[in-house]
């Protein structure tokens, strides 16, 4: 059930090795590694896929890839994974993120002015909240990555022992 889900919502092996912002991977992208689907690269790419969601830069899928790529998991759930914070998760996510920031560094949190429009970005929105703000999506991103690796390593273990569990059940009771 697992692998078909995931087959299901992730993009097939075609388009995303014609994407043209993953050209740059050449022929990486035919390591047959990331695209199989198993205990350990769906839960590789859940841990990638989730840290670079967090993180405040632009192309985040790419570097999603670069790191799928690099750490041989899961290369399409971890592009996919990205879009955790999309358009409109991205204002909470990231106030969250910085009021974690400014908790560990002990600063004030201003919220006040926190607004993500172009025009805040363009006025210099960022010049007294960056690093509270990088800390917390730092924070956050691993989180989140590692409690995404251990959950999906969980729960296939669990399906596995009970797969084992109901063909045991069948060969007792045929």
């Amino acid at each position: 059930m697992p692998k078909r889900f995931i087959r299901r919502i992730t993009p097939n092996r075609e388009t995303l090795s014609k994407h043209r912002h993953l050209q740059v991977f050449g022929n990486r992208l035919h390591d047959p590694n990331l695209w199989h689907i198993n205990r350990r690269s769906t839960a590789g790419a859940f841990a990638v896929g989730l840290f670079m969601a967090f993180l405040p830069m632009p192309f985040q899928m790419v570097w999603a890839a670069g790191a799928a790529i690099a750490f041989r998991v899961n290369l399409p759930l971890s592009v996919v994974l990205v879009w955790v914070t999309n358009p409109v998760t991205i204002p909470p996510i990231f106030l969250f993120a910085y009021l974690i920031g400014t908790w560990v560094l002990g600063a004030p949190a201003d919220t006040e002015g926190f607004d993500f429009t172009l025009a805040w970005f363009q006025n210099g929105g960022l010049e007294g909240i960056w690093e509270p703000l990088l800390l917390g999506c730092l924070i956050c991103g691993i989180v989140c990555s590692l409690v995404g690796y251990c959950l999906i390593r969980g729960l296939w273990r669990l399906y596995a022992v009970r797969q084992w569990e109901k063909r045991r059940q069948r060969r007792v009771n045929p």
